[in-house]
């Protein structure tokens, strides 16, 4: 184990209220309220079981919720549709209406 350092907390005499600082990576550093771990980049992996547990747990969530999902939509794009159809329908001009104009 590293060295570790009390610290007596703003000029008070007591060491009930020290806080001890960790010195090395992994190491709990507590500062009154506030906990904080720290741990070494060279540690650290970006993206860990990001193929073999990400892929299929995203393929498992969206199994899920799809019969949630794609009903409201197929329906909103189908009246969105013929909507958009009977408004084109409705702004043009009936010809048998102009037959007998010169």
């Amino acid at each position: 184990m590293g060295s570790r350092w009390i610290l007596r907390c703003r000029g008070r005499g007591d060491l009930g209220a020290a806080a001890t600082l960790g010195r090395e990576f992994g190491h709990l550093m507590r500062v009154r309220p506030v906990i904080t771990y720290s741990l070494s980049p060279l540690e650290q992996r970006a993206f860990p079981h990001c193929f073999s547990k990400g892929v299929p747990n995203m393929l498992h969530r969206t199994q899920a919720c799809i019969l949630r999902v794609v009903p409201p939509l197929v329906v909103f794009y189908f009246v969105y549709t013929c909507g958009t159809q009977e408004f084109e329908k409705s702004k043009r001009k009936n010809p048998a209406a102009y037959e007998n104009d010169k």
